[in-house]
């Protein structure tokens, strides 16, 4: 694996763990839903915090973080469905859609309301978009397979969410969705040896609907999202 070589080899970067730990902890920390500024502010704010490898180190760790405790999440709701009603629910990483779609009003979506406390609109996405800006300097810091893997789990629970488990889509929701669609674009586009697109991508990409963009204050549309174009636009290279 490339990214292996380069660890080991003459691309290896200097890394401080230390650094990457108060880097961490100062996101989790500073940022989130009970910072009183708006989301994209707070996104402009941790984009420019994870600067440098450590930065990008960290982006990917706040990425796998929240992906690995929504899945956990989800098999913790079944779990519990399952032992109120007897109804088994299946909770496939690979794709959570039919998950949604037999059980979303059932379930809670998860990313309001993870151990780790990174929120979709701040951290999630700051750590989304650094992640895709650096795209090039990923293998030179961690393995970006399983990071797209992680990518596209958090880009299901988005638009899962949104379908079938009555998230509302405002700019802050519709901003995550952009920056995650075009940043697996960008990991993608970096790799040697791509992963095949994911089947809730698939999907996705064959659909061609637009979906109306709320005020995050109030219940006014202000635009559209058509997510299959966006992915096809960034996703079919």
């Amino acid at each position: 694996m490339r990214w292996l070589r380069r660890l080991l080899g003459g691309g290896r970067v200097q890394l401080d763990a230390e650094r990457q730990q108060a880097l961490l902890q100062d996101v989790q920390s500073r940022y989130g839903a009970h910072a009183q500024i708006r989301f994209p502010e707070q996104v402009e704010a941790v984009t420019g915090m994870l600067n440098g490898d450590d930065g990008l180190v960290v982006a990917a760790r706040i990425v796998s973080q929240v992906a690995d405790e929504a899945h956990a999440d989800l098999q913790a709701q079944a779990h519990e469905i399952h032992r109120r009603t007897g109804r088994r629910l299946l909770v496939h990483r690979q794709n959570y859609r039919p998950l949604w779609m037999e059980a979303g009003p059932a379930l809670r979506w998860p990313l309001t309301a993870l151990p780790c406390g990174f929120h979709p609109y701040a951290q999630v996405a700051a750590a989304v978009a650094v992640v895709g800006s650096q795209a090039p300097r990923l293998d030179r810091v961690t393995d970006p397979n399983p990071l797209v893997t992680r990518v596209f789990e958090v880009l299901d629970l988005t638009t899962s969410g949104w379908e079938y488990g009555r998230v509302r889509i405002d700019t802050d929701a519709a901003a995550l969705a952009d920056r995650l669609i075009s940043t697996a674009g960008q990991i993608l586009a970096a790799m040697d040896d791509p992963p095949r697109l994911p089947p809730p991508v698939r999907e996705l990409m064959r659909r061609n609907n637009t979906l109306d963009v709320h005020d995050p204050t109030n219940s006014r549309a202000v635009g559209g999202i058509n997510l299959g174009a966006k992915m096809r636009e960034h996703l079919l290279a």
